[in-house]
């Protein structure tokens, strides 16, 4: 349902996020071999991270990507609303343009369940949460597993 931008954002930030708990800042290669996505996209995708102030960067020695506050709050849901916009959460689950109550599609009242029951996970979930489930061992991140 997630576009792969997000999906990629949302594994980089737990995988940055992890990594700045054991005090250490990745960089764009890195993160990319560990979440497997191809580099360039995921140069592009950090950038854009940067951008919407979700995460910082810096240069040189020491340098790469990281969280200001490491107590880092932010939803899964102010990702996607960041990368597939705020019509992500109001689209038609049949693709139609003018899909209403009013004037439904084939799917129109079971596809609003599922999209508020997703917009509600993604309010509840945030990227710390998603990177303590790993560090507690409950989840994994591809081939990321941490003890």
């Amino acid at each position: 349902m997630l576009g792969k931008t997000t999906e990629y954002a949302i594994r980089a930030l737990v995988y940055i996020q992890l990594q700045n708990r054991k005090q250490l800042r990745p960089g764009f290669r890195e993160v990319a071999r560990e979440i497997d996505s191809p580099e360039h996209f995921t140069a592009k995708i950090l950038q854009q991270l940067v951008k919407f102030d979700i995460i910082s960067s810096a240069k040189g020695r020491g340098g790469g990507f990281y969280f200001e506050d490491m107590g880092n709050n932010t939803s899964l849901y102010r990702i996607v609303q960041l990368l597939e916009g705020e019509k992500y959460f109001s689209r038609c689950g049949f693709g139609l343009k003018n899909c209403t109550d009013d004037n439904p599609c084939p799917l129109h009242n079971e596809y609003i369940e599922i999209r508020d029951k997703l917009k509600e996970l993604l309010h509840n979930k945030t990227i710390q949460s998603l990177a303590d489930r790993i560090s507690e061992g409950d989840a994994v991140l591809n081939r990321i597993v941490l003890v």
